[in-house]
């Protein structure tokens, strides 16, 4: 806050997005608020803390938008006029603003597991503590339930304001993607944010939480189940992940300080700069968390800190793949501009190919980090392996929320008029934004692979210590005997399981058509009924633009929220628990497969788009305004929803199920 905020006019820009982020949060706050109420009052017939924990997990989760979109909305002006003295001070400027949606989702996070925690042991004295881990279980499914509404809400939002912006404005007006004169500009700026803070800072809080949680309750509920007297033993596993979580906090903030770059840098050596920070503090976790789990004397030591080291490694891998199918320095991207030179169609056919082909390494990365895991330390080892994965959260979601920002300052840049110079340094980091964003929602989506694995996991040890200690019956398996495939019920929850996947993502991706459709008939009509505003006369309409989308948007998103939360309880109701693992077994692999398509699909149709614009090959794929430019522009349009609706909000989406599952318990 203290860096220079620029020019009268980049001020006033940035005054503009800050106010219409705040108010789609207001709206959306609104929104979830009702639901929130509502499903306290039915929580209030469960369990008396239940409905205080979840409160607090969706609050913690909002109150991390908030400020996360307050930071990144105050930081894009700012970052231009950092780019007027140089590249790297744009970078820390920008990198450090998105370092503070990373820090405050890992300290929230943390603040609130331990918080409840010690309430519930100290205060209310709950025992046994298999009881306590469940109930801390309803405060991720706060958290998930907050996250969910921003994801899909943000995600329409933003979509809804980046398909008009582009398809009236560069593709039928032929101006530039961020010129002024574009009356959905404003609303594409906040869309950034809404969608890249607000939405992947609440999923991935709601990761951070819920591996937390359920790696806490698998290791004191296989204790328990063992020797139910054994208390000393059950602290100890349910502290090891929030220790190992607390360490990642330090070595993030550390890795946050280790990134920078010389002026010049190539893109290259800008992502090396980030991937200096990220593998530091990586590689920081492998070595400090061996001596600390020695020191907590835990039995098992090194088969957690093998797993741990396992969900490091398949993170990193992952983020890399995603990388290589979505970066346009791979060939995967390039032959996507390349078959631009027949059309949209062929650019639709092959961005779809590419995703469809980036799916086998991170399943392949997963199954292996799972069967590693597992055979370490058992089903613990799939939690702590998700943690690992998610221990450097505060430095991994810095570089994610870092790029709206840089992408905001070259809007920035653009409407001000600044010198060539300016605008080419933001877009360099834009450019390592839209990388950075793609491998961010790639390590999302790993790491809510593995921790709906792991809550899934927990949700079956709660009920075998239920059966065990709570109902007194002397048995190691689930009810029923029956949970195989050869069981309908099974089968049932499996194909419900899939089904929702796809049925989640058609409703989102016909929310974003028709919010979009709605805009891209405001901007026609303003250019039709404002002739003045193409000629620089007149000033454009931009807060009709904003409350399309936010209009749009929160209408949009109760319908698959809600059913997310209905279907799990239906299901348990119908098909008993052989059900309900079905359908969160169904909804895990068909849902993560299908995100990781989607998400890489769409970001490299993105990437494609650039790699044109940039221009460097011109006389192979074509430039700026080019037929095959405006090719590429259409299959980004595709894609947009893809990467920033649909995609993002199916990692929510297969968690929260196994959170809705596992707080049923307390009932």
């Amino acid at each position: 806050m203290k860096q220079d905020e620029g020019n009268e006019t980049m001020r006033e820009i940035a005054q503009s997005v800050r106010e219409g982020a705040m108010a789609y949060l207001r709206q959306q706050y609104k929104v979830v608020g009702i639901v929130f109420a509502v499903l306290c009052l039915i929580f209030i017939f469960m369990a008396f803390v239940v409905p205080f924990a979840f409160l607090t997990g969706g609050f913690f989760s909002g109150l991390c938008g908030f400020l996360g979109m307050k930071t990144a909305t105050n930081a894009s002006a700012r970052t231009t006029s950092a780019a007027m003295q140089g590249l790297n001070a744009a970078l820390k400027v920008s990198f450090r603003a998105g370092a503070v949606m990373g820090l405050i989702v890992v300290g929230f996070a943390l603040l609130d597991i331990t918080g409840w925690f010690l309430i519930l042991y100290y205060l209310f004295q709950v025992n046994p503590l298999p009881q306590i881990t469940v109930i801390m279980l309803s405060f991720g499914m706060g958290a998930s339930t907050q996250a969910l509404f921003a994801r899909v809400g943000g995600g329409i939002y933003t979509k809804a304001a980046d398909v008009g912006a582009d398809l009236v404005g560069k593709v039928e007006a032929g101006i530039p993607e961020d010129d002024p004169r574009n009356p959905a500009v404003i609303a594409d700026n906040v869309g950034d944010n809404v969608g890249d803070v607000a939405g992947m800072g609440a999923d991935l809080y709601e990761s951070y939480a819920g591996s937390i949680l359920a790696t806490a309750a698998l290791g004191v509920a296989a204790i328990a189940a063992r020797d139910h007297s054994d208390l000393a033993l059950q602290l100890k596993y349910l502290s090891a992940p929030m220790i190992i979580a607390g360490i990642g906090v330090i070595l993030s903030i550390l890795g946050i300080y280790m990134v920078r770059t010389k002026e010049g840098a190539t893109m290259k050596q800008l992502m090396g700069s980030l991937n200096f920070g990220i593998n530091g503090s990586a590689v920081g976790i492998a070595v400090v968390s061996l001596p600390l789990l020695m020191y907590l004397g835990l039995p098992n030591v090194w088969q957690i800190w093998g797993a741990i080291i396992t969900g490091l490694v398949a993170g990193l891998i992952i983020g890399k793949s995603t990388e290589v199918f979505t970066s346009h320095d791979y060939s995967p991207t390039r032959a996507i501009a390349k078959q631009a030179q027949t059309g949209p169609a062929t650019v639709i056919i092959e961005g779809i190919a590419v995703g469809m082909e980036s799916t086998a390494i991170p399943v392949i990365t997963i199954a292996v980090a799972v069967a590693i895991s597992y055979y370490l330390p058992g089903l613990y080892g799939v939690g702590i392996a998700a943690v690992g994965m998610l221990a450097t959260l505060g430095i991994t979601l810095a570089t994610d929320a870092y790029g709206p920002i840089a992408d905001n300052a070259g809007g920035n840049a653009e409407m001000a008029k600044l010198d060539k110079s300016v605008r080419e340094r933001t877009d360099q980091l834009d450019a390592l934004g839209n990388t950075t964003a793609a491998t961010g929602k790639g390590f999302a989506i790993g790491s809510a692979a593995l921790t709906a694995l792991a809550l899934l996991a927990a949700y079956l040890e709660e009920i075998r210590y239920g059966l065990i200690h709570l109902a007194h019956k002397d048995t190691l398996i689930i009810p029923g005997e029956d949970v195989t495939l050869m069981n309908p019920k099974v089968l049932i929850g499996l194909f419900m399981g899939a089904a929702m996947a796809f049925y989640f993502c058609a409703l989102t991706m016909k929310a974003v058509g028709r919010s979009a459709g709605a805009m891209v008939e405001e901007v026609r009509r303003q250019f039709r009924e404002k002739p003045g505003i193409m000629r620089g006369e007149e000033k454009p309409d931009y807060a009709r633009c904003v409350e399309i989308s936010t209009v749009g948007a929160q209408r949009e998103m109760i319908l698959p929220s809600l059913i997310a939360l209905v279907v799990p309880v239906a299901v348990g109701l119908i098909f008993d628990v052989a059900g309900v693992l079905g359908l969160l077994a169904g909804g895990l692999t068909t849902g993560f497969v299908l995100a990781i398509m989607m998400a890489n699909a769409g970001g490299a149709w993105d990437n494609a788009k650039k790699f044109i614009e940039e221009g460097k090959h011109k006389d192979e794929y074509g430039e700026k305004g080019s037929e095959q430019h405006k090719a590429t522009i259409v299959g980004d349009t595709v894609g947009d929803p893809f990467k920033d609706t649909s995609g993002p909000s199916l990692n929510i989406l297969i968690k929260l199920m196994s959170m809705v599952s596992s707080c049923s318990l307390v009932s």
